[in-house]
């Protein structure tokens, strides 16, 4: 769609002009009066935009997309040179739990932080939001409709920002040229392509979708090894590890221990589960989160994902990670060395920490939580987690000890079987029922690409509703 293009002699020439003007500002603002430099950047910038609209420049779909990326390259290298001052985000689901809160740590980091792209569904009310108050050069909408709405109140308006549609969109705003760190919050498989997209492009990855790892594990971790970029987890127990590894070894870790708050129906018996509702399930006692992920909390199939993730973030096998329910969720996570030493972090629970840290890192910034008070605290419990009452868990471990196909059999199961159980069509017990059935229906397979992911993501997607819906 964007690729394969011809573009105008006029635009080319204009744009070329636009670049060399910035950069001999540049190089006089390095080695002449800075205070003249920047006078003459203001009066002169806002011409030379209109002598561009005029000649017609930005009514052309792929002519503004060129327009706006070079425009922005050379205020970049103007202001900021050539170093890393300020970073470019991409936040693919911004309307979102996560995305909403990394929209939160950019407004606390204005100074270190800007939006250039976002995608969204169907939040017409938050995309709109978001293009008034960040001003971002892109937004990739996935729903046709509210495409339609966005693209009507930004041209009455007269937003500058792009819009883009579909899936084609998300992967073209992963790959914008000046964009440094790809924060992908959507939910579920649909987030892999375009994580995959991002880091063949040579950007560093913040990840909150787990279902990215889950399935696609072996080919994510290839990929970012050959294009030497970063994947950062972002939810809170990866990003512990992560912190607690630091100036590490890999032969020197015994264990990762990942903890668990249990979840809102810790304790309950087998008769108790059969009643729970979808307004009871989402209920997190510690945590703000989205629907998917506070079912899957309370499954303990969210815990059963970060085990799956902990084996390729960190290249451990999985006898040497244990899960551990701690339900004041102020630890995090814990890394237990060879010498016996166990290595912990701590916070209070708020995923604006873990977010903040991945779009820092390896720095640290001031804090944008709440510090721990360790008198109201008091004490700290914990617990093995209860696999016989809630085995999403179990299923989790040996669907990644077989490997191959059965990690995205699993994940695939799981999220249709969520969807299930929130549109009232089966019970809250039946979501581990079909989760296991969907394991012992499939055979696996060992040679993995994300085509053969994706489709295998369809062929479970359609047993279960066939059965179910």
């Amino acid at each position: 769609m964007y690729k394969s293009v011809k573009v105008d002699k006029k635009l080319q020439y204009s744009l070329i002009l636009l670049l060399i003007f910035l950069m001999v500002t540049y190089i006089i603002k390095v080695y002449f009066e800075p205070f003249f430099i920047i006078l003459v950047l203001f009066a002169l910038a806002k011409p030379i935009y209109n002598l561009l609209d005029r000649f017609g420049l930005f009514n052309n779909n792929i002519n503004a997309i060129i327009s706006i990326i070079i425009v922005n390259l050379c205020k970049r290298i103007y202001f900021y040179g050539l170093g890393d001052n300020m970073k470019n985000i991409c936040i693919v689901g911004a309307t979102g739990s996560v995305g909403s809160q990394t929209l939160n740590v950019i407004r606390k980091e204005n100074k270190n932080f800007k939006l250039v792209a976002f995608s969204a569904n169907k939040s017409y009310e938050k995309t709109i939001k978001i293009i008034e108050e960040f001003e971002p050069e892109f937004c990739a909408i996935t729903d046709e409709d509210t495409y339609k709405k966005v693209d009507g109140y930004c041209k009455t308006f007269l937003k500058k920002t792009h819009l883009l549609l579909g899936m084609k969109g998300i992967n073209f705003i992963v790959e914008i040229p000046h964009v440094d760190l790809v924060v992908t919050s959507i939910v579920g498989m649909i987030g892999l392509q375009p994580t995959m997209r991002a880091i063949e492009a040579g950007k560093d990855i913040a990840l909150a979708n787990k279902e990215t790892l889950v399935t696609g594990g072996s080919l994510v971790m290839q990929a970012a090894k050959k294009h030497k970029v970063n994947i950062l987890p972002v939810d809170s127990e990866h990003s512990a590890i992560l912190q607690c590894l630091r100036g590490s070894s890999h032969n020197e870790v015994e264990k990762i221990i990942l903890t668990a708050s249990g979840g809102p129906f810790k304790g309950k018996t087998m008769e108790d589960l059969r009643y729970i509702t979808p307004e009871d399930a989402v209920k997190h006692p510690k945590w703000d989160m989205g629907v998917k992920i506070s079912i899957d909390s309370s499954t303990l199939m969210n815990k059963g994902l970060e085990v799956i993730e902990a084996k390729w973030l960190y290249d451990v096998d999985y006898d040497k990670i244990q899960v551990l329910v701690h339900p004041e969720s102020i630890i995090h996570s814990m890394v237990e060395y060879v010498d016996g030493s166990v290595i912990a972090q701590l916070a209070t629970p708020n995923m604006e920490l873990p977010i903040q840290y991945a779009m820092n890192y390896p720095e640290r910034k001031q804090r944008v939580i709440e510090p721990l008070d360790f008198y109201k605290i008091s004490k700290l419990t914990f617990d093995k987690p209860d696999i016989k009452n809630f085995k999403c868990l179990h299923l989790a471990y040996e669907a990644g000890k077989i490997g191959g196909i059965m990690p995205t059999i699993l994940n695939a199961s799981n999220e249709v079987a969520v969807q299930l159980f929130l549109d009232r069509k089966i019970a809250y017990l039946d979501i581990a029922n079909i989760i296991e059935e969907s394991l012992n229906r499939f055979p696996n397979q060992t040679n993995l690409d994300i085509e053969t992911i994706l489709d295998t993501e369809k062929q479970v997607n359609k047993y279960i509703l066939s059965k179910y819906q």
